[in-house]
């Protein structure tokens, strides 16, 4: 307890009380030095009256404008000296009828309560939790409400940032965050229920949908992730987007793992006719491309690299693709073609199927036509094309000859 002169504060209270008694009925102030002691109860104010009933209360405030102010006269630096005032109602007509604790020195109310409001409004228990309108909190901060228990985060814009508010909410129907600012709407909510780790956030800020061991940045568990775009006025239009800003050279972006058969990825067209169809990407053994509208494999890729096509294969020839276009010499491919050795053979990767093959060699055919993208592989395109220059050569030889042999035979007949 500070110290004010030779007597406490406890000794000037209970003076003051005393005066405040007097006042009524006497004329001029009374001091008393030394403590007063009432054995029964005080009552101070202007209505206080001969009689009064107190009930249980020790001591009552009793006119139309009640206050008790205290007022800390200290004028050592070393002492603090804000005053301080209890405040019931407001004390001009029409007023709010409230109880307050006032910062008298700076003139801010900071703790107020209205009139009505209900049981257990504020609870502090005694290990310190808190509970509104609940008289037994279970912890640190306990709400009880009828009907949606909220609690509103209001940036009111008085530091000079923009306005903005948030309201933290549940009800029987869900948990959810409300932008109130833009709509009130409901940007993130999780129903009753919910399993357990439906989202988590491990340290390292890997998120786990229905796990809590995430070991990428997303780590889903459960039948399926669908990716959704409906905002088909924001580019670009894809729904998902998979990028590498980190590490250099290759890397893979996406990985698909069936521990229980063969990995599909598919597609589906729902559109108009036109876009219409549905087809998977499946691998295994074998990499397939297939119709999952008749079931159909439309193409086959095994590892040995042999690809097999249900329909005919179309490659690209159109004249305004083409630059730096040359004709060549039919007879000058023939005779090429003459030279060319063609040999039987297996690729390696097949020696167990021991599948033959009949053609040239790549590095001969190089040597030879110089056309593809390197001496390792031929273009069947390039293949086609040596074959018709060989054949219009082998016309003209022929048309050469039935020449020839025309006019003889027209000379013998003559």
């Amino acid at each position: 307890m500070k110290q004010l002169g030779t007597k406490t504060f406890t000794a000037l209270a209970g003076s003051a009380s005393a005066f405040c008694l007097m006042a009524g009925v006497a004329s001029a102030d009374q001091v008393f030095n030394d403590d007063v002691i009432v054995n029964g109860s005080l009552c101070v104010g202007l209505d206080c009256v001969n009689g009064e009933s107190f009930g249980f209360d020790t001591l009552r405030l009793k006119e139309n404008n009640t206050q008790l102010h205290f007022d800390d006269t200290s004028t050592s630096a070393s002492f603090p000296n804000n005053d301080w005032r209890i405040i019931a109602n407001d004390s001009s007509n029409g007023g709010a009828n409230f109880l307050a604790v006032q910062d008298s020195t700076a003139g801010r109310n900071p703790f107020r309560i209205e009139a009505g409001a209900p049981s257990n409004a504020l609870v502090v228990e005694a290990d310190g939790d808190l509970g509104i309108k609940t008289r037994d909190p279970v912890v640190d901060i306990h709400v009880v409400e009828g009907n949606t228990p909220t609690l509103r985060l209001e940036q009111d814009g008085s530091d000079g940032f923009t306005p903005q508010t948030y309201d933290v909410a549940a009800n029987e129907s869900n948990f959810f965050i409300r932008d109130v600012t833009n709509g009130s709407k409901l940007f993130f909510r999780s129903k009753p229920g919910a399993p357990e780790n439906s989202i988590y956030i491990a340290a390292d800020g890997d998120v786990g949908l229905s796990t809590s061991s995430p070991d990428a940045a997303m780590h889903v568990i459960g039948d399926a992730l669908i990716v959704e775009d409906t905002d088909s006025n924001t580019a670009p239009n894809y729904a998902l987007e998979v990028r590498n800003n980190a590490a250099p050279g290759n890397q893979t972006l996406m990985f698909l793992e069936n521990t229980q058969g063969r990995p599909r990825l598919e597609m589906k067209g729902t559109g108009n006719t036109a876009q219409t169809g549905n087809w998977s990407i499946s691998a295994g053994s074998t990499f397939v491309l297939q119709d999952r509208t008749n079931g159909d494999n439309e193409m086959i890729i095994d590892q040995s690299g042999n690809m097999t096509i249900k329909g005919t294969l179309t490659e690209n020839s159109d004249k305004t693709t083409k630059m730096a276009i040359e004709p060549v010499n039919p007879s000058e491919i023939l005779a090429k073609v003459a030279a060319l050795q063609v040999s039987e053979w297996t690729y390696k990767n097949d020696a167990a199927l021991g599948t033959r093959h009949i053609g040239p060699m790549a590095q001969d055919f190089y040597a030879l036509f110089g056309t593809g993208a390197s001496e390792r592989g031929i273009s069947t395109m390039d293949t086609s094309g040596v074959a018709l220059a060989a054949i219009r050569a082998l016309a003209e030889e022929n048309a050469a000859l039935k020449a020839r042999l025309d006019a003889l035979e027209t000379k013998v007949a003559d």
